[in-house]
């Protein structure tokens, strides 16, 4: 198993990864070398087949309190000489002085988080500022404990939502809530993320993590890989389609896919009284979309 500096990683029997957040003494700041890791962790270990999903927490009593400060030069990492505009920016999106210095590191993290084929789940256990909330939007669910604190904090700082948060946050609370967070700038007891929809449930400190393991575990024990895979793609793409059409069109070719794998499976357990035993893999779905 690869080592990792600023982060822990367990599976366990049923394929639930825990993902920890470690940096406890620096209340779990990002800094580069947390992007880097986690961008490894969600395109590779993550990836791999032995993992139906994953759970991301803090250790000790944050979550995440934000991009850490207190680096030299360029805090994001960005290289303050390049040209930027939008119309560079897509030329030369791979380039690597670009993709290295140019690019919102939050966002490259999210945009892997969001790309993962299995369920996401953030179990905040405390403050999550910054970037600590806005890597939480492009998981699929989040449970808060009752000491959680999120605030989308930009305002205060003179930057930007970042890490595609502005594409993901509407999304999930609507544009009037995400713009009032974002303008006041204010910290969010786990109340009233709940009560804006940001968050599926709050818990007790010592009830959230177990909680959101066995959401996790009840989503993929005997549960197709493949079917949800395609399900995941299907629901955050067909969101944002124009017409149902679209949908229509994908969800047929979808249902064919999974009809003719799993799906077989599926229906010769229902109709034994059984458990089905999918054989199918997350890797091996197809992609409904292009990338």
């Amino acid at each position: 198993m690869t080592s990792h500096q600023t982060l822990d990683w367990a599976v366990d029997a049923d394929g639930i990864a825990t993902l920890t957040l470690s940096r406890p003494d620096a209340l779990n700041a990002f800094d580069l070398t947390m992007a880097r890791e986690l961008l490894s962790v969600f395109e590779t270990e993550a990836a791999a087949d032995d993992v139906r999903a994953v759970v991301v927490t803090g250790a000790g009593r944050a979550f995440c309190a934000g991009m850490d400060l207190s680096a030299e030069g360029n805090v994001f990492g960005l290289d303050e000489t390049l040209e930027v505009t939008p119309e560079l920016l897509r030329e030369r999106f791979d380039d690597p002085a670009y993709a290295d210095g140019v690019r919102d590191t939050g966002g490259r993290v999210t945009l892997a988080i969001h790309a993962l084929r299995k369920p996401v789940i953030a179990a905040i256990n405390g403050p999550a500022v910054g970037i600590g909330a806005t890597m939480t939007l492009a998981m699929d669910l989040r449970l808060a404990s009752t000491k959680a604190r999120i605030g989308f904090v930009f305002g205060r700082l003179g930057i930007v939502p970042e890490a595609a948060s502005t594409w993901f946050l509407p999304r999930i609370v609507g544009v009037q809530q995400a713009l009032e967070w974002v303008y006041s700038a204010d910290i969010l007891t786990a109340e009233q993320a709940h009560a804006g929809r940001l968050v599926r449930s709050v818990h007790e400190p010592d009830e959230l993590l177990p909680a959101a393991l066995e959401l996790a575990r009840s989503f993929v024990v005997d549960r197709s890989p493949v079917a949800l895979a395609l399900a995941k793609e299907l629901v955050y793409r067909n969101a944002a389609a124009d017409h149902p059409i679209e949908a229509h069109l994908s969800d047929s070719v979808a249902m064919w896919h999974a009809s003719t794998g799993d799906g077989k499976e599926g229906v010769a357990a229902f109709k034994d009284k059984r458990t089905p035993r999918f054989t199918g893999k997350a890797s091996e779905a197809p992609r409904i979309f292009p990338s």
